[in-house]
C-alpha cells in the first residue's frame, strides 16, 4: 500500500472538508422535507459492527468525527438507549433480522448455525411487493443460507464469515467475485448506491451489512494518522497493553491499547464518510423524501472499562449501541433525543409497521413508529439481556433483566449475581446486590423468569 500518512493538521484540514461536505452537498439544507407520501417508502437499512453507542460526534465523544451520522441524527431520531439483547456478532445480526431473541431464533453464539426456517423482515417485504438486496457481513455459522425474500445476496466467508478490511473475495449471488475496490466499507457502499440507484417500479429495501468497525481495525491508507495527538479518555481502571480479556486470547491482537483505539476510531471515522456517499446519492437521485433510513451497531465495545476488551458481559459499554431513524413524513420533529429504551428486535416490527404491515406473534420486538411519530409515547419497562457461551472465550452464560434504572444479572457457573442502580452508579462501579431487599429481589427474579419464558412483559 502506498503510504498516504497525513499530520495532524492535514487530519484537521480533512475533517473540516467533510464537515463541509456535508453541509453543502452530503446533506441537504435545511431539512429534508416533512410529508407524507403516497407510495410506500424505501427502506436502507446500515448495520455496523462493534460501533459503541458514545463513538459519535452527536453523542459526545471528545474527538471522533462522524459529521455524516451526526447530520443523520439531526435529521431523524437519535435513541439514547439504544440497546442489543445479546452483545455478540451471530445472535445480534439474526435478532435484526427475525426481531427475536436469540433463545427463540437460535443463533445463541459465533458457533451456532442460522435456522433456515427463520423468517426475516426482508421475506416480509419482499412478499408484499418490496426490492430487496443483502449486502455484506453474514458472519453466521454453517453454510451460506438461500436467503429467501433476497433479489440480490451479496457476502463474504474469508476468515471465518468476519472479512477483512483489504482485498476481502465476494460472494455475489452464490458465486465467488474479486470486489472492484480494496476497501471493503467503499466496496460495499459503491454496491449499496448501485443497487439503490436501479430503474424499478417498485419501493427497495437495502440491508447493508458493514465489517467496520470490527478488530483487526483497519483504515483506509488517507485515515491512519488522524487522531494520533488526541488524549484518550481510557477508564482509569483500563490496562494499556492489550494480551488477554477474560483469561482468553483476544483474537490474536497484541500491543497498547491506545495504538488500537485510534484505529477503532479512525475506521468509524471511514464508515461515516461512506454513510454520506451513500445518503448523499439518495437526495442527488431525489429518493431521500421517500426513504427511511435507520443506522445500528451490532453491539457495543470495551476499551478497558471493567478491565475488560471485547464485549459479551452486560455492562452498558458492551449492551449499548447507536439506535438512528430518518423517516421523512413520520417524524415530525426531526433532532429529537428519545429517552425511550430501543432494541435489536425492535428493528424487523418497525419496518414492517412503516410498510403497513403487522409484526406477526413470533416477533418479540416491538415498533418504534409510535414513539418516532410522538415523543410522549411511552416505552418498554424492561427487557431481556442474554449471552450464551461461546468458545473459546471464558464469559459464562448470563441472564438479565434492564429496567429503565437498574440492570439485575444472573451468571451460569456459579459467579454471584449482580446489580446496579443506573441513576447513581451508571459506570457500574459497585455491585449493590446485598443491598437488595428480599421482595425486591424476588420481583427482579419474576420480571426475568417472565421474559425468559414470554419474551415481553
Amino acid at each position: 500500500m502506498a503510504d498516504n500518512t497525513i499530520t495532524r493538521r492535514g487530519a484537521l484540514k480533512l475533517m473540516a472538508a467533510a464537515s463541509m461536505a456535508g453541509a453543502a452537498g452530503v446533506f441537504p439544507n435545511p431539512l429534508f422535507a416533512s410529508r407524507e407520501s403516497s407510495s410506500p417508502p424505501n427502506i436502507v437499512f446500515i448495520l455496523t459492527d462493534d460501533h459503541r453507542a458514545d463513538f459519535m460526534g452527536c453523542t459526545g465523544h471528545p474527538f471522533v468525527q462522524t459529521p455524516n451520522i451526526d447530520r443523520l441524527a439531526s435529521q431523524g431520531v437519535l435513541f439514547e438507549n439504544g440497546f442489543v439483547t445479546t452483545s455478540l456478532c451471530s445472535p445480534s445480526r439474526a435478532s435484526f433480522l427475525t426481531g427475536q431473541y436469540a433463545h427463540t431464533h437460535g443463533v445463541k453464539n459465533n458457533l451456532t448455525p442460522w435456522r433456515d426456517e427463520s423468517v426475516t423482515f426482508l421475506e416480509r417485504l419482499k412478499q408484499t411487493g418490496y426490492d430487496t438486496a443483502f449486502l455484506g457481513k453474514w458472519h453466521m455459522p454453517g453454510r451460506l443460507p438461500q436467503l429467501r425474500g433476497v433479489d440480490e445476496f451479496v457476502t463474504f466467508t474469508a476468515r471465518g464469515g468476519q472479512g477483512q478490511y483489504w482485498d476481502c473475495p465476494l460472494i455475489v449471488n452464490e458465486k465467488e467475485t474479486i470486489p472492484k475496490k480494496r476497501y471493503i466499507t467503499e466496496e460495499l457502499t459503491d454496491r449499496a448506491i448501485e443497487y439503490a440507484g436501479q430503474d424499478r417500479k417498485n419501493p427497495f429495501c437495502l440491508y447493508l451489512s458493514l465489517k467496520a468497525a470490527h478488530h483487526d481495525w483497519r483504515p483506509p491508507e488517507d485515515l491512519i494518522n488522524l487522531y494520533e495527538d488526541e488524549k484518550l479518555p481510557l477508564a482509569e481502571e483500563a490496562d494499556t497493553w492489550v494480551t488477554m480479556t477474560n483469561g482468553g486470547i483476544f483474537l490474536g491482537t497484541t500491543g497498547p491499547l491506545q495504538y488500537h483505539y485510534r484505529n477503532y476510531c479512525r475506521v468509524i471515522t471511514s464508515v461515516d464518510r461512506q454513510v454520506g456517499r451513500l445518503l448523499g446519492f439518495l437526495e442527488k437521485q431525489g429518493l431521500a423524501d421517500n426513504t427511511i433510513v435507520v443506522y445500528a451497531g451490532d453491539n457495543g465495545f470495551f476499551w478497558g472499562e471493567h478491565r475488560l476488551i471485547d464485549k459479551r458481559w452486560a455492562y452498558e459499554e458492551s449492551i449499548r449501541v447507536p439506535f438512528i431513524v430518518r423517516a421523512p413524513g413520520i417524524i415530525s420533529d426531526p433532532g429529537r433525543r428519545a429517552e425511550q429504551m430501543a432494541l435489536n428486535i425492535d428493528l424487523a416490527p418497525t419496518l414492517l409497521d412503516i410498510a403497513g404491515l403487522k409484526p406477526g406473534p413470533a416477533m418479540e420486538g416491538q415498533s418504534l413508529a409510535p414513539v418516532l411519530r410522538n415523543k410522549q409515547t411511552p416505552g418498554r419497562e424492561a427487557w431481556l439481556y442474554e449471552h450464551f457461551p461461546d468458545f473459546p472465550y471464558r464469559t459464562p452464560g448470563i441472564n438479565a433483566v434492564r429496567t429503565k434504572d437498574s440492570i439485575y444479572v444472573e451468571y451460569q457457573g456459579g459467579r454471584p449475581p449482580e446489580f446496579y442502580d443506573l441513576l447513581t452508579d451508571p459506570k457500574q462501579k459497585k455491585n449493590k446486590i446485598d443491598q437488595l431487599d428480599a421482595q425486591e429481589l424476588a420481583r427482579l427474579k419474576g420480571m426475568l423468569a417472565t421474559l425468559q419464558q414470554e419474551g415481553r412483559l
